[in-house]
């Protein structure tokens, strides 16, 4: 008997049976993943209903077709919502978490006062771009983003720009790559072992990728709706709500250090991240109350992005190309449309990526399409507007550009430095 034939079509079968039905090569839950995604572009105004009839037909394939990591039918299912429920429910809670935040953050008049520190010309929103980028190093990505909108909002008198939206978004992404604190993408590379040294080296494509697009975003957004220069005279700070929204952070930060540094165990069992938020919201709600009104449509907004992320985590994605320069450059562009997170965990489990480059990839490749990034879905709860494909692409133009003259600067510059498997 012919052991390697017989052990080469078994494993032929597993795989088969792991990915389902394939045309033309292309494995039908990517197709249906491509439609949904399609849908998503096309039909800007009713996404969420879009994002969940592919998640429906997604899972009724899997079910029927396919398997879910080799177990087929509702207990592989059962098994695959089991692995994925913590980042889920950290998303989720962070999301509509965040989007209170911002109206804390908004109702302190803060955001009315900060025009009298920032320059009363193009410069104003690069310098707004610049302190987003700087918060996303110590916050995560998605409430940097959020305040620099909610900041937008103030000192543009609600005009904003989507080119400028599609800068906020990079410069959130762009800051939190370089941190493990900054990204939920480097906090899984930091869960796993990898030091925060070899994540720094992303600041540099970052810097550069700020540099790029901080000049025409800003043009674009002076253009439309100048900045206003100085703050009303009778503008009083609440300053509960300050010390409200710093508290909401720093139990965030507090929680992600503490459990990724004592707790990495039960990191993956329990979302500490989203408890971390909705305990500090409740506890600081007597001082002063949440707009709770917001909840519904934060749900709504919120509950889009889990669709589509639990949609990427179903893909039979068992492997990536082989580690190299030119891969983590394509899963730059992959990761626009293809959640970041499942990208980063099959990259961990292969190795031999540099991981510097890698965080940069994934986590600022996500700013050229809006729901590319958790960040971005955020900011478009915000800014409806925002929710079109073509507009982004259309305005944000320079977002691809900064990502491909940061990553060709790192290249240049560093090198290509793997960490061996």
């Amino acid at each position: 008997m012919n052991f390697n034939a017989l052990a080469s079509s078994a494993a032929e079968a597993a795989t088969d049976a792991t990915e389902g039905l394939t045309f033309a090569g292309i494995p039908v839950a990517f197709i249906l993943f491509a439609f949904t995604l399609l849908g998503v572009a096309i039909f800007h105004y009713h996404t969420l209903r879009v994002a969940l009839i592919g998640l429906a037909v997604i899972t009724a394939y899997k079910l029927i077709f396919s398997t879910f990591g080799g177990v087929p039918g509702l207990a592989g299912l059962w098994q695959h919502l089991g692995h994925e429920w913590v980042i889920l429910t950290n998303l989720f809670g962070l999301l509509v978490g965040f989007a209170l935040l911002a109206d804390h953050f908004e109702r302190s008049h803060l955001p009315q006062w900060l025009p009298a520190i920032l320059p009363d010309n193009w410069r104003g929103p690069a310098t707004l771009l610049v302190l987003v980028f700087c918060m996303s190093t110590f916050l995560d990505n998605i409430a940097a983003a959020i305040i620099g909108g909610t900041i937008a909002a103030s000192v543009f008198r609600h005009k904003v720009h989507i080119g400028f939206l599609a800068a906020i978004v990079a410069a959130s992404n762009a800051g939190g790559a370089g941190s493990v604190v900054g990204d939920t993408t480097t906090t899984m590379m930091w869960i796993e072992g990898v030091s925060p040294l070899d994540v720094a080296h992303a600041f540099l494509p970052a810097g550069v990728a700020l540099a790029v697009i901080a000049i025409p975003a800003s043009l674009m957004q002076q253009r439309m709706s100048p900045i206003v220069c100085d703050p009303p005279a009778d503008l009083r700070l609440d300053w509960a709500r300050v010390a409200i929204v710093a508290a909401i952070l720093g139990a965030v930060i507090s929680a992600n250090v503490i459990v990724n540094t004592y707790y990495t165990e039960v990191a993956d069992n329990f979302p500490f991240l989203a408890s971390a938020v909705w305990i500090t919201i409740i506890v600081m709600s007597p001082w002063r109350a949440p707009n709770w009104k917001l909840l519904p449509m934060a749900s709504l907004g919120s509950l889009f992005l889990i669709a589509l992320v639990t949609c990427a985590s179903m893909m039979p994605v068992e492997s990536l190309p082989a580690a190299s320069w030119p891969t983590t450059l394509g899963l730059g562009f992959v990761s626009a449309v293809f959640d970041n997170i499942p990208l980063t965990k099959l990259a961990l489990e292969q190795g031999g990526y540099d991981w510097g480059a890698l965080a940069f990839a994934v986590g600022f490749g996500g700013s050229m399409v809006w729901f590319g990034s958790s960040a971005g879905v955020a900011l478009s709860t915000q800014f409806p507007q925002a929710k079109s494909v073509f507009y982004w692409l259309r305005y944000g133009w320079f977002v691809p550009l900064a990502y491909v003259a940061g990553y060709t600067v790192l290249i240049l510059l560093l090198g290509w430095h793997p960490t061996p498997r």
